[in-house]
């Protein structure tokens, strides 16, 4: 009797023991980094950051200025850089490196670099660490706005610290009495020009020597305590031997900003082993509400490493005043103002599924972050589009209003619709002065004739495509809160996809100014009418109305032959206006799932709408192995660009079981989650839990649900299912359930379904 008691007390201890394992040590930051300009893995570097944080930080394999900051391939580090980049196509800003140098003092970015090997490195989203072939080793963790920097440097040999000023005019100023150096850059393309980057470094340790220099000509002036300049550094050197610990925090209001935030984010941290233990406990807090269990080791790495990268950007740009209260200068008008405010973020990628995910996990930041966009809208001129920290207008669409409206039906209601809308009208209507997203590419034609002409506009279709999606958030968002008018304007023109449908080729395809279809027709072309990808890729994008797609296609054989063609057809390129490979097109080959090409967003979520049809038991064999083939969490982690958390989005969301298709509804489309069980503690004090019994990686079809203990046929799941907490138990089998879920209300929802 006694024995079985202790055993129960074991058994019952066990979920106790699983909620308190360190679930950040599965999250590998490595994950993607095996990248190049030829061929992306995702194009990630090794961040080291907390969630959303204002500033990350990450080794320097590169020279500066170079977008592939971080490279798998590379032997040497130049650095340890404060970083914020969300693609190597637009660089980085506000950028500053320190660098351990032991034996002779060498500033110089090629001169310093450092020997390592990856057998030597940890890297984990709370703690970065090598120790390089000279024996000397960097340890790094953060804070939201700082960060802090170990350096233990060998035995009996000179030490030295080196900041690097970067690629603009930056200045430092050195206090040995301090130990300190303050200083500020001005690296960045899309930036005010009153933009700075204030910045604190506080050692623990005395200065032996010191002096500046700038790395334009690497000229160093010992004793120099002052310097600006182009490339404006400082070295500092210590006793040999030393292990060196380096708090940092930086402000973009002021440099006594930088100070203030030095103590209240880095202020109550005796030792650095302190610093790491709230970023790991803040990461475990975050990883512990979405926990994952019954998969291998492997599909926990990968999970947890695509949950990191999902909730790294927006980056807050906000900082905290001495009482306490949010402001921020604004990448926008160059002015200082109250609140909230979030950059780095290109909303083509990301509007379809991390901030779906975002409106799960973190509804008060995205409630935030939703009146930020109107703040940033009143300053700038133009909703954002693709902030960096300023707006870029990179990619296409107007997006924003896609964010808006999502977090308006899922209950997130911090803004006036009636503002919102007034700003997207203005967006929808006009042509701004920075990139293809910034107001609209081809709006007049687009209004007149229904679609968007090229060769007036390059990727007309795909512009046609996403306007008429975009619209479709528009009217849904005014329809909502009695905004007549704009319900009406927009009623009009969210149906124009049709007008890119040729029935002749069975493809969207290019239009004329004078409508005739554009001539040579192949569906293998890339570029031209398409943006990033060709006919095969852009066929699907009608978000909002697959319904409507599947009728104008001729019904849903011919949309399913198409469909199913879509991963058999052969995986042939023809480069087109491109007039060569690029990597999103040796991407789609390397994939081998014919032209379905998962490592760019146009088609992401084509594997889902077999949900709209009577085959549903597809979509989840092919999420399945979408997942199980081209996501793992190493340096070959991704099919493709990670893009500011969207390829990790749809992974953690896909593994979870179910995909925000039509971000603007309340709906996610199920699929087939990859664990045995889920279970999301949520803001709001609720859990919901998704059981997947029987589950293995044969066993991927649905057979039978129950929410909450009653019969559920849907092949989606609404928003407030979830946030009111509950249970979704999904019977798992190896050969399709091809009768269940076939009548209507079973598919999720679609503008023209009955």
């Amino acid at each position: 009797m006694k024995q079985q008691l202790i055993i129960a007390l074991l058994l019952a201890a066990l979920p106790a023991f699983a909620q308190q394992k360190d679930l950040v040590a599965y999250a590998n930051t490595l994950q993607g980094t095996n990248s190049e300009y030829a061929l992306s893995n995702g194009n990630t570097y090794p961040t080291t950051s907390l969630p959303f944080g204002m500033h990350a930080w990450s080794p320097q394999t590169g020279k500066n200025g170079d977008g592939w900051k971080y490279q798998y391939k590379a032997t040497t580090i130049r650095g340890f850089q404060q970083a914020h980049q969300c693609s190597p196509w637009v660089g980085d800003y506000a950028v500053f490196t320190l660098m351990p140098v032991a034996g002779e003092l060498k500033t110089h970015e090629d001169e310093r670099a450092a020997a390592f090997s990856h057998d030597r490195e940890t890297a984990r989203p709370d703690y970065y660490k090598v120790t390089f072939d000279n024996h000397t080793t960097t340890e790094l963790t953060t804070t939201e706005r700082g960060a802090h920097l170990r350096f233990s440097f060998p035995a009996r040999v000179p030490a030295h610290v080196v900041l690097d000023g970067y690629n603009a005019l930056s200045g430092v100023r050195i206090y040995p009495s301090e130990r300190k150096i303050t200083g500020y850059v001005t690296n960045g393309r899309f930036i005010p020009k009153n933009f700075r980057n204030y910045f604190v470094i506080v050692f623990d340790q005395p200065f032996e020597s010191f002096g500046t220099w700038e790395n334009v000509h690497n000229r160093q002036l010992k004793g120099n305590d002052t310097l600006e300049a182009v490339g404006a550094g400082a070295y500092i050197t210590f006793r040999p031997g030393s292990k060196v610990s380096a708090k940092v925090a930086s402000s973009y209001i002021s440099a006594e900003q930088a100070e203030t935030t030095l103590q209240q984010e880095l202020g109550r941290y005796r030792s650095f082993t302190d610093t790491r233990s709230a970023s790991q406990k803040i990461w475990n807090t975050l990883f512990r509400n979405v926990l994952v269990e019954g998969g291998t080791q492997e599909e926990l790495a990968t999970f947890y490493s695509c949950l990191f990268r999902a909730n790294l950007f927006s980056h807050q740009f906000f900082e905290y005043d001495q009482n306490g209260k949010p402001y921020y200068f604004s990448p926008y008008d160059g002015k200082v103002h109250n609140g909230y405010m979030y950059t780095d973020n290109g909303f083509w990628d990301t509007f379809r599924a991390q901030f779906p995910l975002n409106t799960i996990l973190h509804p008060t930041m995205t409630g935030r972050y939703m009146q930020a966009l109107l703040d940033a809208q009143q300053q700038c001129g133009w909703l954002p589009a693709w902030s960096f920290p300023g707006e870029t207008g990179g990619m296409l669409g107007n997006h924003a209003i896609s964010l808006l409206t999502d977090a308006w039906v899922k209950g997130i209601r911090t803004f006036d619709p009636k503002q919102a809308l007034d700003a997207y009208f203005h967006e929808a209507m006009n042509k701004g002065p920075w990139g293809g997203a910034n107001g609209r590419a081809g709006w007049k034609e687009y209004y007149q004739l229904g679609y968007v002409a090229f060769p007036e506009s390059h990727g007309s279709t795909s512009q046609t495509l996403e306007y008429a999606y975009d619209d479709f958030c528009g009217y849904q968002l005014a329809k909502l809160t009695g905004q007549t008018f704009y319900a009406q304007l927009f009623a009009r023109t969210m149906l124009n996809y049709k007008n890119q449908y040729d029935s002749t080729t069975g493809f969207m395809r290019g239009r004329k100014l004078n409508g005739d279809w554009l001539e040579n027709f192949d569906p293998y072309e890339w570029g031209g009418p398409y943006t990033e990808g060709n006919a095969w890729h852009w066929q699907w994008s009608v978000f909002h109305d697959v319904r409507g797609l599947i009728n104008l296609m001729g019904g849903e054989q011919p949309f399913l032959n198409k469909l199913d063609s879509l991963f058999t057809a052969p995986p042939t390129v023809n480069v087109g206006y491109y007039k060569q490979m690029i990597h999103e097109m040796t991407e789609m080959v390397n994939a081998k799932m014919g032209q379905y090409a998962h490592g760019n967003q146009p088609v992401q979520h084509a594997i889902y709408l077999y949900n709209y049809t009577s085959q549903p038991w597809k979509a989840q064999a092919l999420a399945r192995k979408v997942m199980a083939n081209q996501y793992n969490a190493g340096e070959n982690g991704f099919p493709g660009d990670e893009d500011q958390g969207q390829m990790s989005s749809w992974y953690v969301m896909s593994a979870l079981g179910f995909y925000s298709v039509c971000p603007g509804t309340d709906e996610y489309v199920i699929g087939s989650p990859v664990f045995g069980k889920a279970t999301i503690k949520l803001e709001n004090g609720n859990t919901f839990l998704v059981e997947a019994r029987n589950n293995n990686a044969q066993n991927v079809y649905i057979q039978s649900a129950t929410l909450n203990g009653k019969p559920y046929t849907h092949h989606w799941i609404r928003h407030s299912d979830i946030m009111a907490g509950g249970t979704l138990v999904l019977e798992m089998g190896d050969k399709p359930a091809t009768g269940r879920g076939l009548a209507d209300a079973d598919q999720p929802f679609s503008l023209s379904r009955p």
